[in-house]
């Protein structure tokens, strides 16, 4: 399995759980796809996935992320944990887990079929964060009967 520890600039955001990121010297990068561990975010098309994406962009676009990647999925993406410096100290160590803080906003959930590639810290941090989340009814969970990702994608015809 994979390990790495990479410190990259993330250059673009593709939805609430996927973002594009240069990691090594400029003039000589590695463009890296990742999407972020632990998580599940609404798709671009499905109710709050602009939201997603939007927050995604505030919590890491154009901030040096130390990703934490443990494996590569079938879609050749690294499957890490993004950590982003935070907006309240923007030039201080990197401390935001920007998946578990997607979770906080409830604008993701807590992708429970992959648990197991967590430890059981992140396990019990990301599980508590939706509780929380959907609690308050903060972002998706102000839905009555919010659908997960997972659910949509097998019921949506593709976009174009």
């Amino acid at each position: 399995m994979l390990t790495a520890t990479l410190l990259c600039l993330v250059v673009a955001i593709t939805d609430g759980d996927t973002l594009t990121a240069h990691c090594g010297q400029p003039q000589a990068y590695e463009q890296v796809t990742v999407h972020l561990g632990g998580i599940d975010a609404p798709e671009k098309h499905q109710p709050y996935g602009i939201q997603a994406r939007q927050a995604l962009s505030d919590i890491a676009l154009g901030k040096t992320a130390e990703l934490r990647c443990h494996k590569i999925d079938a879609y050749q993406r690294h499957i890490c944990s993004v950590w982003v410096a935070p907006a309240s100290a923007p030039d201080g160590p990197r401390t935001l887990d920007a998946g578990l803080a997607m979770t906080t906003l409830g604008l993701a959930w807590w992708y429970r079929a992959y648990a197991q590639e967590q430890s059981p810290q992140e396990r019990g941090q990301y599980e508590f964060a939706q509780q929380e989340a959907r609690a308050k009814r903060a972002g998706l969970w102000r839905d009555s009967d919010p659908v997960a990702p997972w659910d949509w994608r097998k019921n949506s015809p593709p976009q174009r």
